[in-house]
């Protein structure tokens, strides 16, 4: 089979119903699937088949998943690039993994025009503006003489969504997931969410990360459920769609869910219709996970990365507020381990890196064996996060193995220091890394933005630490900024902390 036909089938049970509600549109399931057979036809007719690849750059929209399914049904890859980055960013993506077709929404054609004597002949779609040497979208879908034809050969394993990771840590590399990883992450997030037809997503995140696109929308719609989708994420946008469509799922990071909390309406807002929040893609601080919880509605961790498409590991509901903080099972599908540096098992409660197995995890990154072989090892995925287990294992993530400091022989991790730091009213944001030291090897640095109108000190911040955490992993220094280098999911980018603090311990 191919994912296409999750929409041919939920087409055929539930014709009329909603697929996708859009801002000015909705598209019900039997339009979707319409849709998706004009882009497949229409990238027929223009060449792609399988092993090509089609890009899209802009915001979430019904064709950027249309052009997902159109993909699975060719066999293509689908590149779904990040509309926050810069062209040469674009570029690095566009030359590691050349599209036969790109599509291009209004606000980012100047950007693309910039590439264009590096695109060669890749074609240029133009989405919803007419562009001078750019082929409109519906002149694109003329080419659909005929449909779309069906490859036999394309089936479980056939690669279909090639995402970049951010590149915080050097260049971006491209993950590759087949169709068979998002059939089975599509079941992780059905048991995590105990997800039914019934249930109506909220997406708010970019489909370009995969947070965004397959920790509930493609199972939703796999599942035959309603999505309304954001073209981007806005507070009272989020507000009215929960309260008005009566929104029973919604993912939503920790990022959001501050900007929310820091609205007048959080207080009043009408979140009954939820059955749960899922918050992930960082370390939750408790104070977020409390806050939710205040307000009758269950908030649930989902640990992952994109090699794992995302979901390996999940809270369900029944544990959401008895292990606050933990980012909780394995995945139905999924397996864990919790190594040390020569691939042993750890003891319960010890500190070790997390390894995943499953179908969902990737083939592999794009054009880069040594890097796919680093990391895929005897079939487990090292993810290079470091965590434990309590006595009824569950997991608790630690930190990055690479964030880890070394400060006088001991091991620190800053996930341990932040989330105490997070507690504090005042804090709005705070990043811990190591600066190296002569006497130490390296010490621990505190980077921290206070939220608006509040004032800190030093002094203040470490007094949050005292009797917490053991002393030798207090930091040595605080560092006060306006806001932190932050990814397009809120993550923040700690290898930009490391500079800025590497620049205030220069100047």
């Amino acid at each position: 089979m191919n994912l296409a036909e999750w929409i041919d089938h939920n087409a055929g049970l539930t014709p009329d119903k909603a697929a996708i509600r859009f801002p000015g549109r909705e598209v019900s399931y039997a339009g979707l699937a319409a849709l998706v057979d004009s882009f497949a036809a229409a990238l027929a007719g223009s060449g792609v088949k399988r092993g090509s690849c089609a890009a899209y750059l802009g915001y979430n929209s019904p064709e950027m998943l249309a052009l997902l399914f159109a993909c699975a049904r060719l066999g293509a890859l689908f590149m779904p690039l990040n509309w926050r980055l810069a062209a040469p960013e674009h570029r690095q993506m566009l030359e590691d993994c050349p599209p036969a077709v790109l599509f291009v929404e209004a606000p980012f054609i100047a950007q693309t025009e910039t590439l264009r004597p590096e695109l060669g002949g890749v074609m240029l779609v133009s989405m919803g503006a007419e562009q001078a040497g750019w082929t409109g979208c519906d002149e694109f879908l003329a080419r659909a003489t005929m449909a779309a034809p069906r490859d036999t050969g394309v089936d479980a394993q056939a690669p279909l969504l090639i995402c970049y990771t951010s590149g915080s840590t050097g260049k971006p590399k491209g993950v590759l997931l087949t169709q068979d990883a998002l059939l089975w992450n599509a079941a992780n997030s059905a048991d995590m969410h105990d997800l039914t037809a019934d249930d109506i997503i909220l997406t708010t995140l970019p489909l370009f990360h995969v947070g965004g696109l397959n920790n509930q929308t493609t199972p939703a719609l796999a599942a035959g459920c309603s999505v309304v989708l954001h073209p981007k994420f806005d507070v009272d946008a989020t507000f009215d769609a929960i309260e008005r469509e009566r929104i029973t799922l919604a993912v939503l990071v920790p990022a959001q869910l501050d900007m929310m909390m820091a609205s007048p309406r959080w207080q009043t807002a009408d979140l009954s219709s939820l059955r749960m929040i899922t918050s992930g893609s960082t370390i939750v601080p408790e104070r977020l996970i409390r806050a939710v919880h205040e307000k009758g509605v269950p908030l649930i961790q989902v640990y992952g990365s994109t090699e794992t498409c995302p979901i390996a590991v999940y809270i369900k509901v029944k544990d959401a507020e008895r292990k606050a903080g933990s980012a909780g099972k394995p995945a139905r599908h999924c397996r864990l381990r919790i190594a040390d540096d020569l691939g042993k098992d750890v003891p319960q409660g010890t500190t070790g890196e997390i390894l995943i197995q499953g179908h969902n995890v990737m083939a592999g990154y794009w054009n880069a064996p040594e890097a796919t072989a680093a990391v895929l090892q005897n079939g487990w995925f090292h993810t290079g996060d470091m965590g434990h287990l309590d006595a009824e294992g569950y997991l608790y993530v630690d930190g990055r193995r690479k964030e880890m400091i070394i400060s006088g022989g001991e091991n620190i991790y800053p996930a341990e220091i932040e989330n105490v730091l997070l507690e504090s009213p005042d804090i709005a944001e705070a990043s811990v890394v190591g600066r190296a030291d002569a006497r130490w090897g390296e010490i621990v640095v505190a980077v921290v933005a206070p939220k608006d109108g509040c004032s800190l000190s030093a002094e203040q911040v470490l007094r949050l630490l005292e009797g917490r955490i053991a002393r030798y992993k207090h930091p040595k220094e605080v560092v006060f900024v306006g806001q932190l280098p932050k990814t397009a999911l809120g993550k923040i980018r700690k290898d930009d902390v490391r500079r800025m603090v590497a620049h205030e311990a220069a100047a």
